[in-house]
């Protein structure tokens, strides 16, 4: 059923609309842990194209879902009401400054991060707009979703760091941190859902907690106290902090994907007084 009274599947976004909300979390949070990172020269400069470069792949995954590509120059005419706009308008800000910091003022990786950040928490608010979705409509789902992108982005960072060498122990505690606060968000905002969803919602959604559980949290978590214990610096601690990283952006990915492509159902209609011929109200 496409229509009724029961609930049905949204079709107005697909695997694309995923790949943006995946990419660009990725990408910002990546950013935004650069920065903490103090990294410089050409790891700063990598780091930070791999971001833009992230955010960037999920904004041409939009583009490629607009029926009429070439009027994408519309989404930047209703900032006042639109989340959407002011995410376009985020990405237009963070690209240019993003490029300086990495060639020219290093300084400038703090504002980038701060409008990465923005840019995570306008695709939050995204979310939260479809008010007919009862899975995004939730508001736990706003910090669920910053959180997932920026623990994405560090886990993201700790891959690449066999071959960046960046990162100080108390970047791999604030990871773990992340991770933890990452599931615990989740739960609050599943525990909200349990009256509401439907029961086909929950099931996808309940399966992507379980990855995320599992294999994006207790997984890494194990991981990253191994790494800790380990010599600092050695081939088995940067082993088991890429092991970690893969494994919290990978789940997180997962999650969100489920969440758009399988979980994003409409509540249906909501008759608390159906007409009966003859009888008067």
């Amino acid at each position: 059923m496409s229509y009724g009274p029961k609930p049905w599947h949204q079709t107005q976004w697909d695997w694309r609309a995923a790949g943006n909300f995946m990419c660009g979390g990725a990408g910002s949070g990546l950013i935004v842990f650069t920065a903490l990172s103090g990294a410089r020269g050409n790891e700063l400069r990598l780091l930070v194209l791999a971001g833009l470069g992230l955010i960037g792949l999920g904004l041409l995954c939009v583009w490629l879902e607009i029926g009429r590509p070439l009027r994408a120059t519309n989404v930047f005419f209703n900032p006042r009401t639109s989340w959407m706009s002011r995410e376009a308008i985020a990405a237009t800000l963070l690209m240019p400054i993003g490029l300086a910091a990495a060639f020219f003022v290093p300084g400038l990786v703090w504002v980038a991060a701060a409008i990465a950040l923005a840019f995570v928490f306008c695709q939050s608010r995204m979310l939260q707009a479809a008010k007919g979705v009862v899975a995004w409509r939730e508001p736990r789902l706003a910090p669920l979703m910053i959180m997932t992108g920026v623990t994405e982005g560090a886990g993201l960072f700790w891959l690449l760091a066999t071959w960046h060498g960046q990162g100080a122990p108390w970047l791999l505690l604030l990871f773990g941190v992340l991770v933890l606060v990452r599931v615990l968000l989740w739960r609050a905002w599943r525990q909200r859902l349990q009256a509401h969803a439907a029961p086909r919602a929950l099931k996808a959604i309940d399966a992507a907690g379980r990855t995320l559980l599992f294999a994006g949290t207790a997984v890494p978590l194990i991981a990253i106290a191994l790494a800790a214990l380990a010599a600092p610096g050695g081939a088995t601690s940067a082993a088991l902090a890429a092991t970690a990283g893969l494994l919290g952006f990978i789940a997180g990915s997962w999650f969100k994907f489920t969440l758009i492509t399988r979980g994003g159902f409409n509540q249906g209609f909501a008759l608390t007084h159906l007409p009966i011929r003859g009888a008067r109200p």
